[in-house]
C-alpha cells in the first residue's frame, strides 16, 4: 500500500535553516560531547532532536531545489 500526500512548499523553503541561536545551542552540545564531556540525559535528548530537526530541513531544503530544477 502507497500513500501519497501532495503538500505545497512554500517558495522559500530552499533558505529554511536553523535559526542562528537553535543552531549555536546545537553546535555547543555537540563539541562538549566530541571533546569527551558526558551530556545530561536533557542535554542529549535535546541534541538529537536539533539533529532531526536539522536533518529534516536539510531533506525539505534538497527537495525545493530538486523540484525548482
Amino acid at each position: 500500500m502507497t500513500l501519497t500526500i501532495e503538500v505545497e512548499l512554500p517558495h522559500d523553503l530552499a533558505e529554511f535553516r536553523l535559526p542562528d541561536a537553535v543552531a549555536a545551542r546545537l553546535q555547543d552540545l555537540l563539541d562538549r560531547q566530541d571533546a569527551g564531556a558526558q551530556l545530561t540525559p536533557q542535554e542529549r535528548s535535546e541534541a538529537e532532536g536539533l539533529v532531526n530537526l536539522a536533518e529534516f530541513l536539510t531533506l525539505l531544503r534538497l527537495r525545493a531545489e530538486r523540484i525548482a530544477e
